[in-house]
Parts: structure tokens; C-alpha cells; sequence
């Protein structure tokens, strides 16, 4: 049986996420505890929750432990099967984040995924909004052989959440390594501002036009589609994601979000600030795909190596686990201003 203790490195909801993914693929028992340990409410939330009992039915999974709060639970896998899976987040706890810990096991599956999750939301604080998912990391994890759809039924906002989104997934047990270390030239600059049930004070196109004015006052033009979203009656909210297309395969994102008492040209400039910050550094991985592409590329077969600009406490917790969890090695080098992350083949 894997022991995961949870309080290792970050502490977060990251170790229980992948390490339940992790052994889902390797079809071995996990026992983890201490389950979010450094955070201030320690144990299971909604969210976290749902993405165990998720990655349990698409294999199958004997769970014990499993309530909300607790700290330490036992995780027995079976098959990976796939299918249609129904999937509720009953608090605005985060649809990307179940969707992150879920999509690796799909790609084990033994036919086709579809993977639905109702409530819960898309656009939320400390998680990369569903659309970072859609525009941003799926089309990098389609260069390693991942063939992944993702749609939003409806968004969804803190405090109430009531999002909807499904996410599609083509098996595929051999992927591709991947090699970026040349950040290239910037091609193409885009991008999607949303709002719900905000039209009327123009918030998405406003949001849109504050990252305009930003990003050209560096020197890069852009295009950035507005969508006035009605999908959810219940929560208003808004939310903008950007992102640079290099002539190397290269795709740094962004976003930000909205919040109350916070403007929308507030969140147009901080989603800005960030794309600009990473096209600065010219990496190629942005700091948030950074910590995403980890364990893929563990399950890739070979070399892969990407730059990134620092160090986050997620990718320091991602490579430790799989480090313990799969037996393979990782190096970080300081290459100039950037930092070089290799996974051996």
C-alpha cells in the first residue's frame, strides 16, 4: 500500500488530488493523511471530496474515509473504466480542479470519458478558471498526445457557485514527451472576457479594454473575444484569460477574476500584468501551466523539459510526489533568469 502523509511540502488539496489519480493509474491501494494539513481549515472540503469520489468511479475505487473534514482516508482501485460520469460540487468549490485530478485517469480509461459536473464553480480565487483549462492547458497537453474537450454549461461564481461544464476525453495510455526550451517569437496574442448577468454595466467589455490598453502599452497587440453570459442566473461574476502563442509551440496564459468591489478594468489590468510578467521572463511554460504539466510529463514516455520563471510550492509538491509515488526523477537547473525542469527518460 502507497503512504502519502498530506502535510509534506505545500499541504494542500494538490497531494490528495494527484496522489488519488496516481494510484487510480497505477491500480495500487493509497493510504493518505494528514489531508491538507497546512491549510487553515485542515480535511476535506466539498471540492476535494468530489474529485476522490470522481476519480473513484471512473475506476471503480473502494474508498473508506472518505466525509467531509476528514483527514486521512484509504483508496483501493480497480479497472479504469470510463464512460458517462455525473459529478456535484454543492458549494462554489472549484469544477477545474476536479477536472484536473480526473483528466490524467481518463487517459487510462478503457473507452472513451465523459465526464459531467453539475454546480460548483468555474471562475474561482486560488484555482485556474475553466476557460485557463479550455484555451491554455489543453491545447499544450494536445502536443503530448491528449485529446480533451472541455464546455461550460454554465458559470459559476463564489459565493454559490451553480456552475456546469463537461469535459471529454479520448484514451490514450502513451503520451508524448515534451521538449520546450525555445521561447521563440510572439505570434498571436488572445483572449475571452466574461461576464454574467453583468451586461448592462458593460463589465466584460470593459475588463477587455483595460487588457487591451495594458498589453499594447508593452508592445503587444491583441484580440480579445467578450462574451455577456446569461448561463447563471443565481451568481454574478466575471472573469478574463489571455494568453501568447509563440512560433516555437509556446503558450503562456493568464487570468483573473472578479470580485466584489473590485472593478472590472481592475481585473482586465491584473490578467495584463500577469501575461506581460511571463512574456518578460519569456519561459515556456507560464508558472501555473508549470505545475500542471508535472505529471504528465511523468506519464510521458521519455526526456521531457520546459523553462519556467520560478519555483512555485506546487511544482515543488507535484515533483516530489510523483518522485515517491512513481520512482522517476526530476532535476531543476538555474538557467539565466529562468528555472530548467527536466523530467529522464
Amino acid at each position: 500500500m502507497i503512504e502519502i502523509d498530506g502535510s509534506q511540502k505545500s499541504g494542500s488539496g494538490t497531494i490528495l488530488r494527484f496522489s488519488v489519480a496516481l494510484a487510480a493509474i497505477m491500480q495500487q491501494p493509497l493510504h493518505i493523511f494528514n489531508i491538507r494539513q497546512n491549510r487553515p481549515q485542515p480535511g476535506l472540503k466539498h471540492q476535494h471530496l468530489e474529485a476522490v469520489l470522481t476519480v473513484a468511479k471512473l475506476c471503480r475505487a473502494k474508498v473508506q474515509g472518505a466525509t467531509l473534514g476528514s483527514r486521512e482516508l484509504w483508496f483501493t482501485p480497480r479497472q479504469i473504466v470510463g464512460g458517462n460520469i455525473e459529478a456535484e460540487i454543492e458549494t462554489a468549490g472549484s469544477i477545474p480542479m476536479l477536472l484536473l485530478a480526473s483528466l490524467p485517469v481518463c487517459l487510462f480509461a478503457d473507452q472513451p470519458v465523459r465526464l459531467h459536473v453539475a454546480h460548483g464553480g468555474t471562475d474561482t480565487s486560488h484555482a485556474p478558471t475553466l476557460n485557463y483549462m479550455r484555451l491554455v492547458l489543453l491545447p499544450a497537453l494536445k502536443q503530448m498526445g491528449v485529446e480533451a474537450e472541455i464546455t461550460v454549461g454554465k458559470y459559476g461564481y463564489y459565493p454559490k457557485g451553480g456552475g456546469e461544464a463537461t469535459m471529454t476525453v479520448e484514451p490514450n495510455r502513451k503520451l508524448q514527451p515534451v521538449t520546450l526550451e525555445n521561447f521563440g517569437k510572439v505570434k498571436a496574442v488572445k483572449g475571452i472576457s466574461v461576464c454574467t448577468f453583468l451586461a448592462d454595466r458593460k463589465v466584460a467589455e470593459r475588463q477587455a479594454k483595460e487588457a487591451q490598453n495594458c498589453l499594447s502599452q508593452s508592445g503587444y497587440s491583441s484580440i480579445i473575444d467578450v462574451v455577456n453570459d446569461q448561463s447563471n442566473p443565481y451568481q454574478k461574476g466575471s472573469s478574463i484569460v489571455l494568453w501568447a502563442e509563440t512560433d516555437k509551440g509556446v503558450i503562456l496564459g493568464a487570468d483573473a477574476i472578479g470580485q466584489l468591489r473590485k472593478t472590472a478594468e481592475a481585473v482586465g489590468r491584473e490578467g495584463a500584468e500577469k501575461l506581460i510578467s511571463e512574456l518578460t521572463a519569456q519561459p515556456t511554460v507560464d508558472i501555473y501551466l508549470a505545475d500542471m504539466l508535472i505529471l504528465f510529463m511523468a506519464l510521458a514516455e521519455g526526456k521531457s523539459a520546459f523553462l519556467c520563471r520560478t519555483i512555485s510550492e506546487h511544482i515543488e509538491s507535484n515533483i516530489w510526489l510523483i518522485e515517491k509515488m512513481l520512482n522517476i526523477q526530476f532535476s531543476i537547473q538555474k538557467v539565466n533568469n529562468l528555472y530548467r525542469i527536466e523530467k529522464s527518460s
